[in-house]
């Protein structure tokens, strides 16, 4: 029996923080060794149609996303040699919350593409749960890279930040410097990540260093 992760257990607590009432049978819950049960809700485009963890993407959709393994340190380093404005979006299939704010969430990133603003999508899902991911993922109609969380789950929240309970989904927002400029645990609508692009696209770029 797979044991269940800290991303489990630290979500629902993070929901309750945050006044989000996923707890009990309608939470985020990790079922063991079972494909999630994805289904689309109210505001969400696209139906996912689950029949294994480990297949690749079915029709209606005809592609399939690239998922590359990542770990906290990459994305720190991407985040601060990328030059653009990075939304760095923690999530996962069994999260009904993380899918439901996706479209939002995509939505504002692909709007603010010509202005530098890029989306980093890391899944937190077991590896084995990759096809799930992917066919999530195309049902959105994401066709750049994303990433699937790799090492031990509570070494990756604490490298990630240090205010990050676990809960999910989160969201980091980095200036053009690398600089976090916005954290968040919980849901969040069009406007709360409109805010938060439009404020690193302004934040002032550091001086550079003379010789």
């Amino acid at each position: 029996m797979r044991s269940h992760s800290p991303f489990l257990r630290l979500t629902l607590i993070g929901f309750a923080a945050v006044g989000i009432a996923f707890l009990g049978p309608a939470g985020c819950s990790r079922r063991s060794n079972e494909a999630p049960a994805i289904s689309t809700q109210s505001g969400e485009t696209g139906a996912i149609s689950v029949t294994s963890d480990t297949g690749g993407v079915s029709e209606p959709y005809g592609y399939e996303p690239t998922v590359l393994p990542i770990g906290a340190a990459a994305i720190r380093e991407r985040v601060r040699s990328r030059g653009h404005v990075t939304l760095v979006n923690l999530w996962a299939t069994w999260c009904p919350p993380c899918r439901s704010e996706m479209p939002a969430l995509l939505r504002v990133a692909r709007a603010h593409h010509a202005d530098g603003v890029r989306l980093m999508l890391v899944s937190v899902d077991f590896d084995d749960q990759i096809g799930a991911v992917r066919r999530f993922l195309a049902s959105q109609s994401v066709a750049d890279t994303t990433y699937l969380k790799q090492g031990d789950d509570m070494s990756f929240i604490n490298a990630l930040h240090p205010e990050w309970s676990g809960a999910l989904p989160a969201t980091l927002v980095y200036d053009r410097n690398g600089r976090l400029t916005d954290f968040w645990e919980g849901a969040a609508n069009e406007d709360r990540f409109e805010h938060a692009v439009i404020a690193a696209l302004a934040a002032t770029p550091q001086p550079e260093a003379g010789p």
